[in-house]
């Protein structure tokens, strides 16, 4: 089996003996290296542990003939664009218990048509965790208002992403899911 563990690690910015310290029960970053380059033979029960310890699902891990990966070309930072100094790629999305999405049918604010936004349910306790953040609330009869968290209490309070538009109070609202990733096709 032809597995992608040092890509999916690389990409994600882990060190060998950081994975194996995410690993339950840990284990040695002699032995993920051993996994990694094959010779250590990789079961089932260690792909699940490598994936868990990674954030990704078993089968980001395996190479399989139909999956095209996506190789990273450039790095972005400070001092601008440059070469990665190894070959990687970028590991593909994965949707998360929790999550829902919103698509975009007309442009509104940063929004474009045709954008995706992806959200992660949040409970009520947590709501101070999504302050400043874009998130979806939901609105008595089936409604739902989006903009910016403001303000948390026995209501929240949105900032609507229309120009010049008011904030929005919404009294008590069950949940809300806050934007996590946005995908845009250009």
């Amino acid at each position: 089996m032809i597995t992608a563990i040092r890509e999916v690690r690389r990409a994600k910015g882990l060190t060998l003996e950081d994975v194996a310290k995410r690993c339950a029960p840990p284990t040695t970053a002699q032995t993920v290296g051993r996994l990694e380059t094959g010779t250590r033979t990789v079961s089932i029960g260690w792909l699940n542990r490598i994936a868990a310890a990674l954030g990704v699902e078993a089968s980001d891990l395996v190479t399989l003939p139909d999956r095209a990966d996506l190789p990273v070309a450039a790095i972005l930072d400070g001092r601008g664009a440059h070469a990665p100094r190894r070959t990687t790629t970028a590991p593909p999305p994965q949707v998360a218990p929790g999550q829902i999405a919103i698509t975009v049918a007309g442009g509104v604010g940063d929004y474009r048509t045709g954008d995706v936004i992806w959200c992660a349910m949040v409970a009520p306790a947590d709501f101070a965790t999504a302050l400043n953040r874009d998130v979806l609330v939901p609105q008595p009869a089936g409604r739902f208002a989006f903009g910016r968290l403001i303000a948390v209490g026995g209501a929240v309070t949105l900032l609507l992403p229309n120009t010049g538009s008011q904030s929005l109070k919404i009294e008590d609202p069950g949940w809300l899911a806050v934007a996590v990733r946005l995908i845009r096709d250009l």
